[in-house]
């Protein structure tokens, strides 16, 4: 395999980027992000989970690429989000059977396919698609060799039970990070139980960090489960200064309108509506003070993760949102020293 080149972010105002998970609503993510860029600011590394994955995937092929983060929004009102619920035969000819063999049989009523023809494309596009071509150029940075990459995507292993940073902790699957494609990783963070089918990983035997994993099969869902909003996860625990502050974009509704009371009648539909309360109100009561001084929080309009049936309008509100998020919070005050 040719070396790919290395990251190498531009001078001027830098910041680390985390993103929180949300489905449709990680539009409002894109205005935030378009509005930090053109105040200036450049992205020396990227978190996210789910929708936050996604983003955060685009933002840093693009970096990586010498190419203007002003294509983010061209590549996101690309998506057609009801093919993220396409139906095959099956489910369609049977209905409610349909949906049953789905989940029995592969755990998820949608396959998520679409999501990786569509972030696949653009990736191949860009010209980013492995982990490798993410590797930052950072000499003498105290990170460990295999932290040294511009993008972060967090997904839930719920067979070892725990959060799984991705590229840091293939090696924890006897897998080679550099090797692993980022719609992979992308794929799992937003495999939503029940929603979308899981991703089923083969491990091999492993000691990482001084510990033993068994080989054997692991299945990775939504990240959000365990850390929809992974603020802290750069972070510094050694006591040193900070090079350049962490922000982070949360999608958060006012609740000034509630949505229509449908109630659950049957065994899916309240297990689907258990996840869909889950993931939209994952960490919103326990943000400490300094993690909401570096915060911008994109008002989401009451609109859920799943609402696939989204309406232009809406998409340009959710857009819109974030864009005056981020002015807000550009004009409160400075970025602050955060610990990363």
């Amino acid at each position: 395999m040719v070396d790919a080149p290395l990251v190498r972010v531009p001078d001027g105002k830098k910041a680390d980027l985390v993103l929180e998970g949300g489905g449709v609503k990680g539009i409002g993510l894109v205005g935030a992000v378009l509005t930090l860029s053109e105040a200036g600011y450049r992205f020396p590394r990227l978190a996210g989970t789910s929708a936050g994955a996604i983003t955060a995937a685009i933002v840093a092929a693009l970096q990586a690429a010498g190419q203007p983060l002003t294509h983010l929004k061209d590549y996101v009102d690309s998506v057609d989000y009801p093919k993220f619920e396409a139906e095959g035969w099956l489910r369609e000819e049977l209905g409610p059977v349909g949906d049953a063999e789905q989940l029995f049989v592969h755990m998820g009523l949608h396959s998520g396919n679409y999501l990786v023809e569509w972030l696949g494309g653009i990736l191949e596009q860009i010209g980013i698609t492995t982990f490798d071509q993410l590797r930052m150029d950072d000499p003498e940075s105290a990170l460990p060799e295999d932290h040294r990459y511009s993008l972060i995507v967090h997904t839930a292993d719920i067979t070892r039970r725990k959060l799984v940073r991705l590229p840091w902790d293939y090696g924890n699957y006897g897998l080679e990070p550099h090797r692993q494609r980022i719609v992979d990783a992308v794929r799992a963070s937003m495999s939503i139980p029940f929603f979308f089918r899981p991703v089923r990983v083969k491990a091999k035997e492993a000691t990482h960090d001084g510990v033993h994993y068994p080989a054997g099969s692991a299945t990775w869902v939504d990240g959000g489960l365990l850390s929809n909003f992974p603020v802290e996860v750069f972070d510094r625990g050694d006591g040193q200064p900070t090079r350049w502050p962490t922000v982070g974009i949360k999608l958060s509704a006012r609740d000034a309108t509630m949505p229509p009371a449908t109630a659950s009648d049957n065994t899916l539909h309240e297990a689907l509506s258990c996840l869909q309360t889950l993931l939209n109100n994952a960490n919103r009561y326990y943000l400490t003070p300094d993690k909401v001084a570096r915060t911008i929080f994109v008002d989401s309009t009451g609109i859920t993760a799943t609402d696939f049936d989204i309406t232009a309008e809406q998409r340009a509100t959710l857009f819109a949102n974030g864009q005056a998020a981020a002015g807000q919070w550009l004009n409160r005050s400075a970025p602050p020293a955060a610990r990363v």
